[in-house]
């Protein structure tokens, strides 16, 4: 998996994911030639990496023993992770999006690693204890529609999803979208603090934790629910609901794209040339869980846009690791954090192949894109409930 020998860094993932199901056990080498996979060698696991253009050595015993006594060295930062079944995945998206409007649900199909789209029905319904890892499509919870309000208010695509969510919210018994969309999150909150692997992106992130602090207090304008705000509610909000971020305040226009002071978008001054961030490196051994989700052939990940694109550092609980940065603008792009006992990622932005995503732009194509160091950081937190446990020691 490093940069050299890897010609399909995306569908190496896939791979590993397919001899998982095939109940196989596959060891990943943290901070071995980019984060290595060591899987039996069978006829079938060749066939699989030749049919689907991945890049693999064949390794005698001899030599597989001596990369592990390399890895288990106390001198070498580099740890060998049992990876033990593949995760039952859920994709929380509605019944309108296609696939190229998510990242993750993209490289998830081109990677072949399959996965259950559910929405708020199957969440309501308590389905979510049926999978091991939920991500969450670019949603907001907040039930203001994305705040599209300014831009597209008349435009058709706005106005049908409008539709369709009220119509959903009262087929469920709710008389309002925000109300509905609280107990949506409650619900994905009671299954991380349980145990399960929660991955977000773009403004599934904050409208996220934003509903979760808001609870009990109305926040939405009437465009968005039909009456007013309360108009103490920013007193109200109660950052000790929230997953990873503090301190934050509101945007309470509706003309303004944007949901709080936790995203960076508006008050990023960086050219697109240099704007990169950097992953962070950790002791394999003792800090397995974060090195994992950093793992990637390459430190340095471009950077790209969202409606959420980073967050305020200032605005991060000092329990969350911030594990990519760009600290030249002071914002987090990847951070991770513990709730309960279950784990939470949030990674900023919409397509790490495509800076600067639109409505209605068109689809990327990711095979132009198999060695994507951004779209390693997805598949990584994909795989991760399939290793053996051990407690992060630091």
């Amino acid at each position: 998996m490093d940069v050299e020998s890897q010609k399909e860094h995306l569908k190496a993932y896939g791979i590993t994911y397919w001899s998982l199901d095939q109940n196989l056990k596959v060891k990943w080498l943290l901070n071995y030639r980019g984060g290595s996979f060591l899987l039996p060698d069978t006829e079938d696991i060749r066939r699989e990496c030749t049919i689907r253009g991945v890049s693999y050595e064949v390794l005698s015993d001899n030599a597989t023993e001596q990369i592990l006594t390399e890895i288990s060295s106390p001198s070498q930062n580099m740890e060998a992770v049992i990876l033990e079944k593949a995760p039952k995945i859920a994709v929380y998206t509605p019944d309108s999006k296609v696939p190229w409007d998510d990242a993750v649900t993209m490289v998830l199909t081109y990677a072949e690693i399959p996965y259950t789209t559910i929405y708020d029905e199957a969440v309501l319904d308590d389905q979510l204890i049926l999978y091991d890892w939920l991500h969450l499509h670019h949603e907001d919870f907040t039930g203001q529609y994305g705040k599209f309000y300014a831009n597209y208010r008349a435009a058709p695509w706005y106005i049908e999803e409008k539709k369709n969510a009220e119509a959903l919210a009262s087929k469920l018994g709710y008389s309002k979208v925000s109300e509905e969309k609280r107990d949506v999150s409650l619900k994905i909150r009671d299954y991380v603090v349980g145990g399960g692997f929660m991955f977000a992106m773009c403004s599934a992130t904050d409208s996220f934790d934003i509903a979760l602090a808001a609870e009990g207090v109305d926040i939405c304008e009437p465009m968005f629910d039909g009456d007013a705000s309360d108009p103490d509610y920013q007193s109200r909000i109660d950052f000790g609901k929230t997953f990873a971020f503090k301190d934050f305040v509101l945007e309470r226009s509706p003309m303004v794209y944007e949901f709080s002071s936790i995203d960076m978008t508006r008050k990023r001054r960086i050219p697109f040339e240099t704007d990169y961030f950097t992953l962070k490196d950790y002791s394999a051994k003792w800090d397995p869980i974060p090195t994992m989700l950093c793992q990637n052939h390459t430190a340095l990940v471009k950077g790209f846009m969202g409606q959420t694109t980073s967050y305020d550092a200032e605005s991060i609980k000092s329990n969350v690791l911030i594990m990519g940065e760009n600290k030249t603008n002071g914002e987090a792009r990847y951070i991770h954090g513990i709730k309960g006992k279950g784990f939470f990622t949030f990674y900023g932005g919409h397509d790490p192949e495509d800076y600067q995503h639109r409505v209605g732009d068109p689809k990327t194509e990711l095979e132009l894109h198999p060695n994507s160091p951004g779209y390693r950081l997805i598949l990584n937190n994909v795989l991760f409930p399939a290793a053996r446990k051990k407690k992060q020691k630091t």
